[in-house]
């Protein structure tokens, strides 16, 4: 990784970093503390929002006019469609979640409404860096619950699946990354906004987590 690009993505994920815990939901769950049904609520909400991200990454990559990025933003969209798949299991083994399917909850839809208007307005450049700032936290967060799941709740393996994929640290997409940032700041592409979607991002997800928190910690 380029000294320029490493010391940007350092510094985006320092700046974000201390309100990564502020997630309230996974220690729940990874004390075993939550009850079973928000499995359920979780695979209900990430149903309208991978099918959403999916499509704003795809509208990201037809928006980007260089190679890397291209390439990094439908590499996450096709990752999406791979993590779709992988939430039937989960929902199979969680049970039904019919408030979820059919009147998703706002605080769990505001990161996906958030891409989706990144897909549109967002300088490609600074938004392959604040997703790559951000990927490190969700990573923990579902390396967490897929041990908690096994450890607290019984669920087999594939069911863990979804947060199994996303737990795990993909090179490939983050090299490509690091090339379209480089590719950004040469070209004179980077705005300067990214430690401002990523402290979107990041505030947006923390809404998902702990709407269910709010929800289901007192269950």
């Amino acid at each position: 990784m380029t000294g320029s690009v490493r010391e940007l993505l350092d510094a985006v994920q320092a700046e974000r970093a201390p309100y990564d815990d502020d997630n309230r939901l996974v220690p729940l769950i990874a004390r075993g503390a939550a009850p079973r049904a928000v499995f359920a609520a979780i695979a209900a909400e990430e149903r309208w929002i991978v099918r959403s991200d999916r499509r704003g990454f795809h509208a990201l990559a037809a928006r980007a006019d260089e190679e890397n990025a291209l390439e990094f933003f439908a590499g996450l969209a096709q990752g999406e469609g791979l993590a779709l798949a992988k939430l039937d299991a989960l929902a199979a083994a969680a049970g039904p979640d019919e408030a979820g399917v059919e009147k998703p909850r706002a605080g769990c839809q505001a990161y996906p409404a958030y891409l989706a208007w990144l897909a549109l307005n967002g300088e490609p450049a600074d938004v392959v860096l604040a997703i790559t700032a951000n990927f490190a936290a969700w990573g923990r967060y579902c390396a967490a619950i897929a041990a908690a799941m096994r450890e607290h709740y019984g669920f087999d393996d594939e069911a863990c699946g979804f947060f199994d994929f996303f737990a795990a640290p993909v090179p490939e997409i983050e090299a490509r990354a690091v090339a379209a940032v480089q590719a950004g700041l040469d070209a004179g592409r980077v705005a300067g906004r990214a430690g401002t979607y990523a402290r979107l991002f990041q505030s947006y997800e923390l809404r998902f987590w702990n709407t269910l928190a709010d929800e289901f910690a007192g269950a």
